[in-house]
């Protein structure tokens, strides 16, 4: 005797072995032997075989049309066999009764399962919905295939196109195009932006990491929404100064400038003087939410998302051969560079030069302030700034002496193009703390220090750097930062580029004047503008950091994979000795810090910025100090 039932959602069929009334012990066609409740048996036969039962159902059940029989079934809760037995005219055989229950387990939108062995047709409407619903299937099946062979092959689908940036930076997984993505991701082997790449979706990698910050950054695109135009700033006194800036060759936003005027006692009276764009336009206005929006310039390498729009940067920039509003903070002192006076005063200055590193450098750098040089244009003028500069860095409690940081520089030539895509990389170094460097540093801290303490004594907010216990944070009220060593420092250098600095720019204009601040004490609109500009400035700035790192990628590929030399830092983690990409080199043997190492270049990736690298040699090891250099 056979018996056909159900277990864990399939039907099996199997010999009795024994009959104990309630319960039977059953061996399947694949020889296991199961403990069965009788209950649960759904039919009882003496022949087909089992194993011949199942098969012979299985190829029978696709043969009936379900239609057909949800027209001819009762709309009344029936058993499989009952059915079987009207549908064929005659107590249905094993077969038969089995083929019909496997064909209406297959079919739950057209019948609904009601105990083992039980049914009841679906309701007419929820009959067509279900079909509609799969019909809407099929269809989205297909169009997913559809996009999926398109991927595969190299062609965009449009309906993919239109989504792009969602699809690469935010997909969402119910779409069907991001299903279809997925899937030609699987069968090509290749990540999204490489498959999109490959489909002409992306220009290069450079587009994949830029774009992505746009996405985040800037939904809207870094093109600027309509505004106000600036006001020209009226009724300026005009400075009596010859003043001039130092900066790069690629700064456009040329936020601070200097003068230096011999006094009729001796000494000299030096002007810190700082672009104004405060005076073009209020709080409130158009500008300033697009600069409230922005909260800074975006750096990159080849490239930069400016604060303000170019003709507002462009009428506020210190150019040179120009008078332009700004703020600046006069410094008398004596021959001894001792600063005996000190004023601020918002006016116009005439802007004589706009010197760059790369013409300066060769004639004012270390060698030449200590063994005098060539002679040229500003060479008084910067040296007697150079050495203010090394009195107010002593004042401040910082010893006096040469950096060994390197800085680097990133180039972009965007009319060539390379393997990779549009942009031909160079990276130049530079010693940190030329006297260039030192000069405008010292005197940008003195006069954030300076407009600090001025806003503070008046008791009208600003936003400040403050350092303790190691800790740099910003805060609306003046307090120490002890990494530079001053009572207080307000960022008000950079207008052009910062909102922090434009705010305090605002209110060191309303206290030099007399009028109301732009922020009065306690202003929850400041206190958002300092917790969003952290938030901002700190996205920004990892930007840059993960640009750079591309770019020394891109420059490793311009020159060539192969060998290397680089600095261990720690354990396997080593810096190149040419450009400041740092990576694991997972093949070096544990070596000291401070070691120098060839490595061989083997693999880069510009859409992961990483760099396999295989360990060569060790070149030398860091020296240890000499006998005399230790203190006991």
């Amino acid at each position: 005797m056979f018996v056909l039932f159900e277990e864990d959602g399939a039907f099996k069929a199997g010999t009795i072995l024994a009959d104990n009334d309630a319960t039977l012990q059953v061996e399947t066609t694949h020889g296991k032997r199961v403990k069965l409740k009788r209950a649960n048996v759904l039919l009882s036969f003496r022949e087909p075989a089992p194993a011949d039962l199942l098969v012979r159902a299985e190829a029978g059940a696709e043969e009936l049309d379900l239609e057909f029989l949800w027209e001819v079934c009762g709309d009344e809760e029936f058993g499989f066999a009952e059915f079987a037995a009207d549908y064929h005219g005659h107590p249905p055989s094993a077969v038969e009764a089995a083929t019909l229950l496997l064909r209406l387990h297959s079919a739950p939108i057209w019948f609904h399962r009601k105990g083992k062995g039980r049914f009841r047709k679906a309701p007419a409407d929820i009959l067509q919905a279900a079909l509609a619903g799969l019909e809407k299937k099929k269809q989205q099946a297909a169009a997913i295939e559809h996009m999926r062979a398109e991927l595969v092959e190299g062609r965009m689908p449009p309906e993919l196109a239109a989504l792009l940036p969602q699809a690469l930076y935010r997909p969402d997984r119910n779409r069907l195009e991001i299903k279809a993505l997925e899937a030609a991701c699987v069968d090509s082997g290749l990540s999204a932006p490489r498959l999109l790449l490959k489909c002409g979706a992306l220009a290069s990698s450079y587009d994949f990491h830029y774009n992505r910050f746009l996405f985040d950054q800037f939904p809207d695109g870094p093109t600027f929404p309509a505004y106000e135009a600036p006001v020209e700033p009226a009724g300026l006194p005009r400075a009596d100064v010859v003043a001039f800036s130092i900066d790069d060759a690629s700064t456009t936003e040329i936020d601070d400038a200097f003068s230096v005027t011999p006094r009729p006692e001796g000494g000299w009276r030096i002007g810190i003087h700082i672009a104004a764009p405060a005076l073009g336009f209020a709080r409130g206005s158009s500008l300033d939410a697009i600069a409230r929006r922005r909260l800074s310039t975006v750096y990159m390498p080849g490239n930069k998302i400016t604060m303000l729009p170019d003709d507002v940067v462009y009428a506020f920039t210190l150019a040179e051969g120009r008078d332009c509003p700004a703020v600046s903070l006069y410094l008398d002192v004596t021959p001894g560079l001792a600063i005996v006076g000190e004023e601020s005063r918002v006016e116009r200055v005439p802007i004589v030069a706009n010197l760059r590193h790369h013409d300066i450098e060769p004639v004012f750098n270390d060698r030449t302030v200590l063994e005098g040089g060539p002679e040229f244009r500003w060479k008084r003028e910067l040296t007697v700034l150079w050495d203010l500069a090394t009195v107010l860095e002593a004042g401040r409690g910082k010893a006096a002496g040469n950096e060994d940081r390197i800085d680097y520089s990133f180039s972009v030539d965007w009319t060539q193009h390379t393997a990779d895509g549009a942009g031909h990389i160079s990276i130049g170094r530079r010693l940190r703390g030329s006297p260039m460097d030192k000069l405008v540093a010292e005197l940008m801290i003195h006069a954030n220090m300076t407009w600090g303490k001025l806003l503070d004594e008046a008791g009208v907010p600003g936003l400040y750097r403050a350092q303790g216990g190691g800790k740099v944070r910003m805060t609306t009220v003046a307090a120490p930062h002890e990494g530079l060593g001053v009572d207080c420092y307000a960022w008000s250098s950079s207008p052009l580029r910062r909102y922090v600095d434009l705010v305090n720019q605002w209110q060191i204009i309303s206290v030099l004047r007399g009028d109301e601040p732009a922020f009065a004490p306690r202003s929850a609109e400041l206190m958002a503008a300092l917790r969003d500009f952290e938030l901002t400035y700190a996205e920004y700035a990892e930007f840059q950091r993960q640009m750079e790192r591309y770019w020394c990628v891109r420059w490793l590929r311009q020159h060539g994979l192969g060998p290397v030399e680089a600095t261990v830092l720690r354990e396997n983690v080593v810096r190149l000795t040419q450009v400041p990409l740092v990576f694991k080199v997972p093949s070096m043997p544990l070596q000291m810090p401070g070691s120098q190492v060839r490595l061989n270049v083997e693999h880069t990736d510009l859409f992961d910025v990483d760099v396999e690298a295989r360990f060569v040699q060790i070149l030398s090891e860091p020296q240890a100090p000499a006998e005399s250099d230790y203190v006991g």
